[in-house]
Parts: structure tokens; C-alpha cells; sequence
């Protein structure tokens, strides 16, 4: 049986779903974008069948853009597409995760390592404001805002080791692995754990040091996949949400 659209997604004024659909991009790819966020917040869970005429409605668009967002997301390994039985979220197991963060955490800790090495001035300047902002959403408890920043630490030090294969490859793993990291900081104790370990690459980032920064940044991200499938494992056990208040959008 379908399950109803949220409350705060029925109330949420078109105007700020349309804000969100408003990129100059094709407008396939704004849907995608948007669904893109949705699972990775598991607000469609991983596994639930997507009902099309709730998620038209949701986003305020046809099928027809909704569909072709879809066919993007197949490729980005994220919805599996069935001709019988339509859209369903991708599965996300505790063994894939420990798969993919056992390689992201080879990738960055590298990034991190060459980053230090590499950093310019202004370089450095661009991550301490970042860092900044991030810890201030972290005190507030502003779980969305702390991860969209968080996230852009991690890519922006990926992109600092000015190697266009390992950014090319941590960007392909990404696709599927963000949904992890935002299950990660779900638990209280791990946010905490994550914000000290952010702090100690800074450091290393700020004495140059690259061997300290390879190893702050390969426990930071082992410790975030190993908390990844203990919540994944958990789930499996005994199902329900992945994160307090996130609400079930057009999904069965």
C-alpha cells in the first residue's frame, strides 16, 4: 500500500521546489539532482519501489523528465529500472559499504597526502573557511547544512591533489557512497568522533605534514564506514528509519 507523502513535503510551498529545479542544466538532470538527495537522506529508502504519479506530484513535474531522471540514475547505480515492475531504490548493504569506504579511504587519505604537499595559500584559506562554517552548523546541530559542507571538504581535498585519475575515480565511487556518510553522522557519538577527526587533518594540512594527514584522513574514513554497517546491519536486524525525523516520500 502506498505510503503518504509527508507532512513537511505536502506543506512545503511550490516556489521552494521549484528553487530547487531552477538550475540551467537539462531539466532531466535538475529531477535527478533532486532525487539524488532524496535517497541519499533516505527519504526514498533503499529498496522502495518508487511511485510515480506521488513523485510527479511531490516535485511538481510530468512523468516524462521524471522518467528520463530515472534512466540517470540507473547508470549512476542508484534505481534499478524494471519493465514490469517500474523504479525501485537501490539496496544498500553493509557489505558494499564496507567495500566502497574501504577504497575511498585508500583514495582520500592519498588526496590528503599530495593535498598537503601541494596546498597554496589561498588553498588553505578556502578549506579554514569551510572548516569554519562546518563547525559552526556542527554546534548548532544543523545535521543538512553540516553534511552538504562536510561533503564539500572531502571532494575539495580530493581535488586539491591535482590528479585528474584520482578525482575522476573518487568521483565515480561517490555516486553510491554518499548515502553512507549521511547515515554516519545519524549517530551522535560518531558526529563527535568525525568533527576531531576533521580537525586533526587541518592540522596536518596547516604543518604541511603528509604523512599525518594521509593517516587522519584513512581512520577518519574506515571509522565512518565502519559506523555506516553497523547502522546498515542494524537496519537489517531490526528495520526502521535510518535517521530520526526522516520522513518516507513517495515510496512504497
Amino acid at each position: 500500500m502506498p505510503s503518504r507523502l509527508s507532512e513537511e513535503t505536502r506543506r512545503t510551498p511550490s516556489s521552494s521546489r521549484e528553487t530547487k529545479l531552477s538550475r540551467r542544466e537539462p531539466f532531466a538532470h535538475q529531477i535527478a539532482t533532486t532525487l539524488r538527495d532524496l535517497i541519499i537522506r533516505g527519504d526514498l529508502p533503499a529498496g522502495g519501489r518508487i511511485v510515480e504519479r506521488s513523485l510527479c506530484e511531490t516535485l511538481a513535474v510530468s512523468r516524462t523528465p521524471l522518467r528520463e531522471a530515472l534512466k540517470l540514475l540507473e547508470l549512476e547505480g542508484l534505481v534499478e529500472l524494471s519493465q514490469n515492475r517500474g523504479a525501485r531504490i537501490m539496496s544498500f548493504t553493509a557489505e558494499e559499504a564496507s567495500d566502497l569506504f574501504e577504497v575511498i579511504a585508500g583514495l582520500e587519505s592519498l588526496a590528503a597526502e599530495i593535498a598537503a604537499l601541494r596546498l597554496e595559500p589561498a588553498d588553505l584559506e578556502e578549506l579554514n573557511e569551510m572548516h569554519s562554517r562546518m563547525m559552526a552548523h556542527y554546534h548548532r546541530r544543523e545535521k543538512d547544512p553540516y553534511f552538504e559542507l562536510n561533503s564539500a571538504i572531502h571532494d575539495r581535498i580530493v581535488r586539491l591533489s591535482r590528479n585528474p585519475v584520482l578525482v575522476a575515480t573518487h568521483a565515480n565511487l561517490m555516486l553510491r557512497a554518499r548515502r553512507g556518510r549521511y547515515m554516519a553522522i545519524v549517530d551522535p557519538r560518531r558526529w563527535e568522533e568525525s568533527v576531531s577527526e576533521h580537525e586533526a587533518l587541518m592540522t596536518a594540512l596547516h604543518a604541511r605534514d603528509a604523512d599525518a594527514a594521509r593517516r587522519a584522513w584513512k581512520r577518519h574514513l574506515l571509522r565512518t564506514g565502519e559506523t555506516v554497517c553497523a547502522v546498515l546491519t542494524a537496519a537489517v536486524r531490526e528495520p526502521a528509519p535510518l535517521g530520526a525525523g526522516v520522513d518516507r516520500v513517495a515510496v512504497i
